[in-house]
């Protein structure tokens, strides 16, 4: 089920989908889950919305990334993720977009739901 989030405090909502997703999942403001993957990104030397910086910083909280089949990679969306797995808190991916699911229930600031779902990283 989607519910509507966006703890932006511009409401913005365009190019800062893992802010948002990270915000969610980790209890966190923006801001904070913004200057955490800046110094991820920092550490790493790359940009904190690179895929390889915001998945380390998941991994150093406790996620471990998983791959969904591929066997129909167009039609597995994020709400058939919702469907498939009810309990637990995810950050699901598409090849370009990010959102928290939490319990079966997605959280985004756009209905995201039919977007086709690549992986995700689960909390361990």
């Amino acid at each position: 089920m989607f519910v509507e989030y966006n703890p932006n405090p511009d409401e913005k909502s365009v190019g800062d989908c893992v802010v948002r997703a990270i915000t969610k999942v980790l209890d966190m403001t923006w801001e904070d889950a913004y200057v955490e993957l800046c110094l991820q990104g920092y550490m790493m030397h790359d940009m904190p919305s690179s895929n390889a910086v915001w998945g380390a910083y998941l991994k150093k909280n406790g996620f471990k990334r998983e791959i969904l089949s591929n066997s129909c990679a167009d039609c597995y969306t994020i709400e058939d993720f919702t469907k498939e797995f009810p309990k637990g808190v995810y950050v699901v991916c598409t090849g370009t977009h990010a959102v928290a699911v939490i319990d079966g229930n997605y959280y985004d600031s756009w209905r995201s739901g039919s977007e086709a779902a690549l992986y995700y990283f689960e909390k361990k």
